[in-house]
């Protein structure tokens, strides 16, 4: 599919969808507890469908009605209904059955698409394998990886370059039959651990934590079904508050509870604090409008460390925000669906942007920005950040790969449009 993205002042209202991040916990714990937890209000999209398909293959019995799920978990004890699984275009989930395969005596295959096989899994597979698993990977620590078990426990240093290790560990720890102990050095993306904690809080599910330096996990656990309503997405909603960047536009976004542990909540205060006008509740239990309206802003120098789905955003943002922008200590936004510092860098010179690399990050400096054609590299954020930087460009901007923001939007153009923005898509 082809997006097509032209000069715009939005004004509109548009409804966040659920978050992916807390969708793929709650399919993902519901499947390892005992008895029938319903998830509610989940995110309909192509990565939440591998988290099913996944749970499925490993035997969990999920229903679909709508948006929400009725799974009948297996109580950790997991019985693969076939010797291969894929995971599609979804590095959480793919890291997440790792772990949750290697709590099974029988070899699992773990699979996935072509982008998803040059994810790095290496770290992961290390740790489990210390935890009592046997790995078979031939592809230098990527997908396709064959896995047996089950975990035993024990104790591991756990690479902290991707949250999502971390959080596959603690996910599936409680059903090992000794006490697993997670050691670190260091952390990227700190949030995600804080959510993969929150739930397992509000499962009472048994750990301890030194900060992120250390957890310690009880054995031989037992979750209890339960009942959860997916909150909204921030790092969806990321697209939305980029609008703060273009002069005329007013939007107000809704379904976002400041509250929540999602880490992208922060790209408020980084544009606010770049003189962004945005609007947002405060105080306990507010899910209430946030309202963003077109602005002049000034560059900054943003650590992105804790929130690296927030580069592509951010980097068109930086294009229209007067004087410098540093998005910086992001290294990790090199390993996601695509390397996203080069892409983006790439993508946005194609429309006239002065942007450069650094290891860690990109510097950018204010732009006139040009329609062009340019390669949306099958990532869904890398898509719809250059859709949003097609809103502010003179003449018209397209998008190839289009179809990725299935992955996790994808009714990401129909709001758009609702909200009066040119855009939309057409095949290609």
């Amino acid at each position: 599919m082809i997006l097509i993205s032209s000069k715009s002042e939005p004004k509109g209202t548009a409804a966040i969808p659920p978050s992916k991040s807390h969708t793929i916990r709650a399919i993902f714990l519901a499947s390892l507890a005992d008895g029938v937890s319903t998830v509610k209000g989940r995110l309909e999209s192509a990565d939440a469908d591998s988290a099913i398909s996944v749970c499925r293959a490993l035997g969990a019995e999920i229903d679909e009605s709508a948006d929400s799920l009725t799974i009948r978990g297996t109580g950790g004890k997991i019985k693969p209904r076939g010797k291969a699984v894929d995971v599609g275009n979804s590095g959480t989930t793919a890291r997440f059955v790792l772990s949750m395969a290697s709590l099974s005596d029988a070899p699992v295959t773990i699979d996935g698409d072509e982008q998803t096989r040059k994810r790095p899994m290496g770290p992961l597979l290390k740790s489990l394998s210390e935890l009592g698993a046997t790995v078979i990977s031939g592809n230098e620590g990527r997908l396709p990886v064959t896995i047996k078990g089950p975990i035993k426990g024990g104790i591991t240093t756990v690479d902290g370059t991707t949250s999502q290790y971390l959080s596959s560990l603690l996910l599936h720890a409680p059903f090992c039959e000794t006490e697993t102990t997670l050691l670190l050095t260091s952390l990227n993306e700190k949030p995600y651990v804080d959510m993969t904690c929150g739930w397992l809080k509000k499962l009472n599910v048994k750990f301890s934590r030194n900060g992120y330096g250390e957890f310690v996990i009880p054995p031989a656990q037992n979750l209890k079904a339960f009942s959860a309503t997916v909150p909204a997405d921030f790092s969806s909603a990321a697209f939305f508050l980029a609008l703060a960047a273009i002069p005329g536009s007013e939007v107000e976004i809704t379904g976002l509870d400041m509250n929540d542990t999602q880490g992208d909540k922060k790209m408020i205060d980084m544009l606010k604090g770049m003189g962004a006008q945005i609007e947002c509740p405060e105080g306990q239990g507010q899910i209430k409008p946030i309202k963003i309206k077109g602005a002049t802003l000034k560059g900054a120098t943003i650590d992105l460390n804790d929130t690296p789905d927030a580069l592509p955003a951010m980097a068109v943002v930086g294009c229209l925000a007067d004087g410098q922008t540093r998005l910086t200590n992001v290294p990790q936004a090199r390993i996601k669906e695509t390397d996203r510092i080069a892409v983006m860098a790439n993508e946005l010179k194609k429309m006239g942007a002065d942007i450069e690399e650094e290891s860690d990050g990109l510097v950018i400096r204010k732009s006139n920005l040009n329609g062009a054609k340019l390669n949306g590299h099958d990532d869904h954020r890398v898509v719809m950040s250059l859709a949003v930087a097609g809103l502010a460009a003179s003449g018209t901007t397209e998008i190839d790969t289009a179809q990725a923001i299935n992955v996790t939007f994808p009714n990401f153009v129909e709001l758009m449009r609702s909200c009066g923005a040119n855009m939309d898509l057409r095949r290609a």
